[in-house]
């Protein structure tokens, strides 16, 4: 039998998240709604409760860690991710996780504002733009819309996933995992309201935009070291280059070589840039045994039998390309 399990983060959302819970219940008949309580001070754990949600808690701040102690310590088929600030629609969850159903591992709720200006503040939806597309410069272009709250995943996915991020990076982590594996990937059109009044964003868009960055450094230094390390090489091979080449014109056209300190510089950077070289090579092994223990685990998990999902309403054609 299918389970689904709806998954919602939580920080001080109780202005919003008995709301969320009730729309998840009409829009998916019998699923088991989880909320993980981050430590939060108002009474968001309780109106949960009363909702009829599960109610979970996890007192290390950080969405990261709130989203590993869900994926895993919940069993279930299919797993809606969602935040609990009312600005996803759940309208379209049945779409999504009929999709997940039919062989999709990861399903990524593209945010559709209706008024761009009152859902995005400008921070955010610049940050957006940019650290998407960085990843998908790095990673692959499969998925729009990297940091969207709203995701539809498989259970051989999110078992095979071991998620290390802490705070808001775990969006990034989520879609570079499903790129690396190679898993099945749709986008999908999600509409997006603004919070409600009196309702505040936790995210701050310069200093979680620079650890969604650091994010990106570290799974480039995970997942692809040869190409990071052959970047640095290169820029070291350039750099030696520049300090070298006037030193060894002035050796030919005098037998002298004047500047040493400049020509031990040189050589430096040059066995540095080798030593780089060799050490993404080295890394790039390594990596590569990981990624097969990941999809040997991902594998090993069958994915849920579309025969027993049938009653979900089908999808409304809001898919877009991938």
């Amino acid at each position: 039998m299918i389970r689904i399990a709806v998954l919602i983060p939580c920080l001080n959302e109780a202005l919003t998240i008995g709301k969320v819970i009730d729309d998840f219940h009409k829009s998916l008949p019998g699923c088991s709604i989880f909320v993980c309580d981050n430590a939060s001070i108002d009474q968001s754990a309780e109106i949960s409760r009363l909702r009829g949600a599960t109610v979970l808690h996890e007192h290390r701040k950080g969405k990261g860690f709130v989203v590993s102690r869900m994926f895993r310590d919940i069993d279930a088929s299919i797993y809606l991710l969602v935040d609990g600030d009312d600005t996803y629609d759940p309208e379209i969850a049945g779409s999504m996780v009929k999709l997940v159903s039919e062989g999709y591992d990861l399903v990524n709720g593209v945010r559709v504002a209706e008024k761009t200006r009152e859902a995005y503040r400008p921070g955010h939806a610049i940050g957006n733009i940019v650290l998407t597309d960085t990843v998908q410069l790095l990673f692959g272009d499969a998925v729009t819309d990297m940091l969207s709250g709203y995701k539809a995943l498989s259970r051989r996915f999110v078992k095979s996933f071991p998620v290390f991020s802490e705070g808001f990076e775990i969006e990034t982590e989520i879609v570079v995992h499903a790129l690396e594996l190679g898993v099945s990937i749709i986008n999908v059109k999600a509409p997006y309201r603004s919070r409600p009044p009196g309702s505040q964003s936790k995210l701050h868009s310069f200093r979680d935009g620079q650890r969604i960055l650091m994010q990106i450094l570290i799974l480039l230094k995970q997942e692809k070291p040869l190409l990071l390390f052959s970047l640095f090489g290169l820029y070291l091979t350039l750099m030696s280059l520049a300090v070298g080449i006037p030193v060894i014109q002035e050796y030919f056209q005098t037998g002298l070589v004047p500047r040493l300190p400049t020509a031990l510089l040189s050589t430096g950077m040059m066995i540095l840039a080798f030593l780089s070289f060799f050490a993404g090579l080295i890394l790039d092994t390594v990596s590569r045994g990981r990624k097969e223990a990941k999809m040997l685990a991902f594998l090993s998990i069958p994915s849920p039998d579309h025969s027993e999902i049938t009653s979900l309403d089908p999808f409304d054609g809001k898919i877009l390309d991938s």
